[in-house]
């Protein structure tokens, strides 16, 4: 791939979805475009990785212009990993979207594509303000799927959550948008490139810095300022949180991982900070997802202690420590998805997501089980799959770093981790065959002698896709580490970006 293609992962979302927009009557055109943009997206994401192994740093100016007054697109393996692994999230949650029927709310195809496209914006660019840009590109249509693609009436907590998610991610904005600001301010750029090293240079710099990542932390879900995620994430449809979760709080952690690769240069005098935070955050949240319910409650909790786990590697910052973050972010996106897939299936089809409402699921829908197990499975770290070689690999790395205590609490977590998904498996999956009065109310009775399946192939593929997926990468983790390293070098060495980005 040549690098004036760049723009076009951005270019093409946005204008199909304009498009669709205009047409969004017609379900079929919409579905169609819909996954066909989204499956072109993935091919040219899986080209850049392919490109990225030979080390060639992909950077273009939109309009030829010279860099610092063009928006930069740049693509290296971080980079290309993260868009391809966005890219298959986004095409499985628009396949249980379409699946589902919740694809047939209004201009949830549209919508959806408007986020890719400022996903890919913001993955791409090397420019803070743009940053700044792509991630509201990002968050307009997140608020109109948060509201149109809920299922049934809008209840008290589909509207509370609502208004917390606007006002949190409205005020965070604000808040990155003021710490880009300071940064120009003393600085007289916002370009990765030309910012490099500048918060070892400048106080200044380094607090307005500082206060950037402290907005991506709230956006990540980052420990003290994590309790809008839960809150928020199990009020919309299976679909839209599990595109959410793979898409909003990973965009921001990778927007840390770089900023502090590239402005701080990996100083280690902050580091203690973050493996005190991001450990609090492995432990606040899955003690938070003991007191929990619901099957998304819990599974929303679990990514906020996961945040936690993936944020490690840049506080272990070195060739090692990023190598495991990187790993265990790319992981734990398809995981993720994969167990909200799951379950979103047996609340689309059975009525309720409360463990306990519907129990017995496996007798009913044993495929199902399978793709839950797994990927329930691969997050508490168990092998052969990918949750097992990213937590080894965090584990080994804070080892080697000295720390010791983190590696302890990393491991303790996994083990509460088991028993949260152990409470989902008993509470929903076994058990004898259950249904309570809100199943039978949305329509959805199930009998204690009944045996028909409710669950098609098209709400079953996306799950045991992913739960496939984490397969594959558990025994064949090589590949993974492998790309995952060129990632880590890339950051713990950044001259081939700034390099790229400054075309120097």
């Amino acid at each position: 791939m040549t690098a004036s293609l760049l723009p076009l992962l951005v270019a093409v979302p946005l204008l199909a979805g304009g498009a669709l927009a205009m047409v969004r009557e017609r379900q079929r055109l919409n579905a169609v475009v819909l996954m066909g943009v989204l499956s072109a997206s993935l091919a040219a994401s899986v080209w850049l990785v392919i490109d990225q192994v030979e080390g060639d740093i992909l950077a273009h100016g939109v309009a030829a212009w010279p860099f610092g007054i063009a928006i930069p697109f740049v693509a290296d393996m971080f980079a290309a990993l993260m868009l391809t692994v966005t890219g298959i999230l986004a095409l499985t949650c628009s396949a249980f979207g379409l699946a589902s029927g919740h694809a047939r709310r209004p201009f949830f195809a549209a919508l959806v594509l408007f986020l890719v496209a400022g996903v890919n914006g913001a993955l791409l660019t090397a420019d803070l303000f743009n940053l700044f840009v792509f991630i509201e590109v990002m968050l307009l249509p997140s608020y109109a799927l948060l509201v149109l693609s809920a299922p049934g009436k809008a209840g008290m907590g589909r509207i509370k959550g609502s208004r917390l998610y606007v006002t949190v991610n409205l005020l965070t904005s604000t808040i990155f948008l003021a710490g880009v600001a300071f940064l120009y301010g003393v600085t007289g750029t916002v370009n990765l490139g030309e910012l490099a090293g500048a918060a070892q240079e400048s106080n200044a710099a380094a607090f307005a810095a500082a206060i950037c990542l402290f907005a991506l932390s709230i956006k990540a879900s980052v420990v003290p300022v994590h309790g809008w995620l839960a809150r928020t994430y199990p009020s919309t449809s299976p679909a839209v949180t599990a595109l959410f979760s793979g898409l909003h709080t990973k965009v921001a952690i990778y927007a840390i991982y770089r900023i502090y690769a590239v402005i701080f240069d990996g100083d280690a005098a902050y580091l203690w900070i973050g493996l005190v935070a991001f450990s609090l955050t492995m432990v606040i949240g899955v003690m938070g997802a003991v007191g929990e319910s619901s099957s998304r409650s819990i599974l929303a909790f679990h990514m906020i202690s996961q945040i936690g786990y993936i944020l490690l590697g840049v506080a272990l910052f070195g060739p090692i420590g990023l190598t495991a973050g990187i790993f265990y972010l790319l992981h734990h996106m398809i995981v993720k998805a994969s167990l909200f897939l799951s379950t979103g299936a047996v609340e689309v089809k059975y009525g309720s997501a409360n463990l306990g409402d519907v129990s017995g699921i496996a007798k009913r829908e044993p495929w199902v089980a399978v793709a839950f197990f797994a990927a329930a499975l691969s997050l508490a770290g168990l092998p052969p799959f990918s949750g097992f070689v990213a937590k080894l690999t965090l584990i080994s790395a804070a080892i080697d770093a000295g720390q010791g205590i983190v590696a302890a609490t990393a491991i303790l977590v996994s083990l509460i981790t088991l028993l949260s998904m152990l409470k989902i498996w008993s509470g929903m999956f076994w058990g004898p065959v259950k249904t309570n009065d809100h199943a039978v109310s949305q329509g959805a009775l199930l009998t204690a002698t009944s045996t028909d399946r409710r669950i098609g192939i098209g709400l079953l593929a996306p799950s045991m896709i992913l739960a496939l997926l984490t397969l594959s990468l558990g025994l064949g983790a090589e590949l993974l580490l492998f790309l995952s390293e060129i990632a880590a070098l890339g950051l713990d060495d950044p001259t081939g970006y700034i390099q790229a980005v400054t075309n120097s």
